[in-house]
């Protein structure tokens, strides 16, 4: 057999079995250079995205031609001149090297672009899903990861939202109809309302992608207008005692008693405490309103407690010292920092310690005692290595009766409404502790015992990474 034979028929038969994955690799470069002349916007973009599974699966195929090369002559691949003698072995691998270098260099320039183009698409802020033509996700940015599930990738659209108006929307866009838009409501501990507008691509993508979901969220939109009517509604009924009184008393001043001067003293004071009232219940809404527009997205900021907690000792010891009471802090040696927004922290804490104090035997003490531990309630059920931060505020004062604790949270809810009144409260300050805590994905227990005072605990999760800090109270 003649000495070349060999490697010919080794060369043939390497050719004959890497043929059909090199035409497949060629054929998606020539629609490379028909994607960058003719696609645009983001169905563009998603079938560019697409190409990256075939491209990569050819890639090896590329490798082994190469090393079939390289072995059939000591210029392989290498070569960068062609040999003088025509039709020899050493002119077939050189020109197969050549095309080996070619085909690598234009799938690198593919697989960097695949790369640049899958950055773009998480880093959209809108969520985007790609489905194929039976309503399965085939891939999902960042954000629609972020939202839904990190595991998305082959599960049925189905299984990840379940909203008939969604399903019925998609598969009519896969049908053939044209792009659509539809609003939903997406459950959770935190209703969230989004937009899904489904567009089907022009063309199917390599990696059968026939349609893209782009979901917005309209939660900040429906929350700004639903606190525009809690406002009114709520400030309509709260401020009209308040307001009756300030006109009685100013008809009453204006007419009998203008002159006289013990009255007007007296009554200038009850006006002064009405219009206090009326003050303290404005900043309330607004505070509660500016809380619930922001309780869909949660902050993310490092917050030393041992900081708030102290800053809120402080603040509040002039009035505890006003009824005889001290406010005692029991923190670790190195107490924890916590994730989270170190000013609404410290509105939390001051609300709860203020009624401590409001509701506590004179001479008593309210303490702030902080642990760790695991796990806690609600959202934080599930063990984390973070762990969660456990901040326990005590009195000593009559307690609440049971059937009164699941409500104690709720807007305007007064267990005695004459003598929260008579102490300054506006009957919202638990509910702001519960809506800043659930912005926080935070929980709130309360346990109380007649005769023996009540306990306020708060949850939140444990930051360990490093984070900027998070406003006043951040370490």
């Amino acid at each position: 057999m003649p000495r070349a034979t060999v490697p010919v028929r080794r060369l043939t038969l390497a050719v004959a079995a890497l043929s059909a994955p090199v035409v497949v690799t060629l054929v998606v470069l020539v629609a490379l250079g028909e994607i960058e002349a003719g696609v645009a916007g983001l169905a563009g973009l998603v079938i560019l995205v697409g190409l990256a599974v075939p491209v990569r699966r050819h890639l090896a195929s590329l490798a082994a031609l190469g090393t079939h090369v390289d072995a059939l002559t000591d210029q392989g691949a290498t070569a960068t001149a062609q040999p003088a003698q025509a039709g020899s072995t050493a002119e077939l691998s050189w020109a197969i090297g050549r095309l080996k270098r070619s085909l690598e260099r234009k799938s690198g320039e593919l697989e960097a672009r695949v790369g640049a183009d899958e950055i773009i698409l998480d880093s959209l802020p809108d969520p985007l899903i790609m489905l194929d033509d039976g309503l399965r996700i085939v891939r999902a940015n960042l954000a629609a990861r972020n939202l839904l599930d990190q595991n998305l990738g082959g599960r049925d659209l189905a299984a990840v939202l379940r909203n008939p108006a969604v399903l019925e929307t998609a598969q009519a866009v896969l049908a053939g109809a044209a792009g659509r838009t539809v609003e939903f409501t997406l459950p959770g501990r935190i209703e969230r309302t989004l937009r899904a507008r489904i567009e089907p691509l022009s063309t199917r993508a390599a990696d059968g992608t026939a349609a893209v979901l782009a979901l917005h969220d309209l939660t900040a939109v429906k929350r700004s207008e639903q606190m525009r009517a809690d406002f009114i509604a709520n400030a309509s009924h709260e401020l009209r005692t308040p307001l009756s009184t300030l006109i009685g008393y100013i008809e009453t001043l204006s007419g009998t008693a203008s002159e006289d001067a013990e009255a007007r003293q007296r009554f200038l004071g009850i006006m002064h405490d009405q219009a206090s009232r009326m003050s303290g219940l404005v900043d309330d809404l607004l505070s509660l309103s500016r809380i619930e527009l922001h309780e869909h997205s949660p902050p993310g900021g490092r917050v030393d407690l041992a900081t708030v907690l102290k800053d809120v000792a402080d603040t509040l010891a002039l009035n505890a010292r006003a009824k005889g009471m001290t406010i005692a802090l029991d923190l670790p040696p190195a107490a924890p920092a916590v994730v989270g927004d170190g000013e609404e922290l410290i509105q939390v804490f001051q609300n709860l310690v203020d009624n401590a104090i409001k509701y506590g035997r004179p001479n008593s003490t309210v303490t702030a005692k902080v642990t760790r531990t695991e796990r806690g309630p609600g959202p934080l059920s599930k063990p984390s290595t973070e762990g969660v931060v456990v901040v326990a505020i005590s009195d000593q004062g009559a307690g609440i009766a049971r059937e009164h604790l699941p409500r104690l949270t709720e807007r305007f809810y007064r267990v005695d409404a004459a003598r929260s009144r008579e102490l300054g409260g506006t009957g919202l300050g638990l509910a702001i502790v519960k809506h800043i805590l659930n912005r926080h994905r935070g929980a709130l227990t309360i346990e109380s015992q007649a005769g023996k005072g009540s306990t306020f605990t708060v949850y939140l999760a444990a930051y360990l990474a490093a984070s900027p800090p998070a406003g006043r109270g951040a370490a």
